[in-house]
């Protein structure tokens, strides 16, 4: 099979059926004939799983791959991957703020250029200046820790050869950011800038970007750990120092020693590092935890519309 088109559902009932149409448009320009649609519910609360099978009972390219509740988004587009067959695989959200169309602008750019992979990045990050500012702080940090080159303003949208997908698919960890698994799987990448539509508010809190920031790094680097390391170094110099500079001011100037604020300062900053420090710590743990139990990624309630 020539092309594969991937996205996942969730809360795309009002989506899908355009996405649908313009998405086997712009694969039969690509493909002829030799292509196939791959959705992904991820155990979307509306009726999109619905919608999807309908048509998948009248177009034989439509495969619905139906999870037995939500995994989240990266899980679901690696089940959609997982699932794929083409010589090229184009992944793109199906909300219809990335265009299906510029597969082809992808294609011509991977033709001439020769490369495996072409991946969208924003023309402007949407939202206003805190969101701006904010998503630079967060790559100049995510670069810094993890020693990679993540690329900024990534999209979903991203057309990738069949061997990039398969070295993709070998690995097995059972937490998954996706975008940094992108960049550390190698082979020639290159971006394209693309304007991405804003047509629905974003789901993502600070807390939850909070939270995807610290997978990210937990799961990409060990910075965090040699930072506790290096801290306690510091600080147990710094102790050491001052105690020299208390015992020879005791002894040669006779001073008498005081400071309950410092004592009680010293006590409140240290005793909050240290447990700070053991959360870190125990970040990691969980993480191990987690992955020697091996519980699958996803399952997998029915496939609909697959001929094989």
């Amino acid at each position: 099979m020539k092309l594969s088109i991937v996205a996942t559902l969730y809360k795309s009932s009002s989506n899908i059926n355009e996405f649908y149409q313009r998405a086997t448009s712009v694969a039969s320009q690509f493909a002829g004939d030799d292509y196939e649609i791959v959705l992904v519910n991820d155990g979307s609360p509306d009726n999109s799983i619905q919608i999807a099978i309908e048509m998948a009972e009248n177009d034989s390219h439509l495969v619905v791959i139906d999870l037995s509740r939500n995994f989240g988004h990266h899980n679901a587009m690696r089940a959609g991957l997982e699932h794929s067959s083409g010589d090229y695989v184009f992944l793109i959200d199906s909300d219809l703020e990335e265009e299906p169309e510029w597969l082809l602008d992808f294609a011509e750019q991977m033709c001439d250029e020769q490369i495996d992979v072409v991946y969208g990045v924003q023309e402007n990050r949407k939202g206003g200046w805190v969101e701006r500012w904010g998503g630079e702080i967060y790559y100049t940090i995510l670069n810094w820790l993890l020693r990679i080159d993540h690329p900024r303003n990534i999209t979903t949208a991203r057309l990738m050869k069949r061997h990039y997908v398969d070295a993709f698919l070998q690995f097995k960890e059972l937490e998954t950011v996706i975008s940094c698994l992108w960049v550390i799987t190698g082979f020639k990448q290159i971006p394209r800038v693309v304007k991405k539509h804003s047509r629905n508010q974003t789901t993502y809190s600070f807390y939850k970007k909070l939270s995807y920031m610290t997978k990210t790094i937990t799961s990409f680097s060990d910075a965090p750990l040699k930072i506790i390391f290096f801290s306690g170094l510091i600080i147990f110099l710094a102790a050491i120092t001052y105690a020299i500079f208390l015992v020879v001011n005791r002894i040669f100037m006779s001073a008498p020693l005081s400071g309950w604020t410092s004592i009680m300062v010293s006590i409140w900053i240290l005793g909050g590092m240290i447990i700070s420090f053991i959360g870190i710590i125990g970040i990691y743990l969980s993480k191990i935890y987690f992955e020697t139990k091996q519980r699958p990624y996803i399952i997998v309630r029915r496939i609909y519309g697959k001929s094989n």
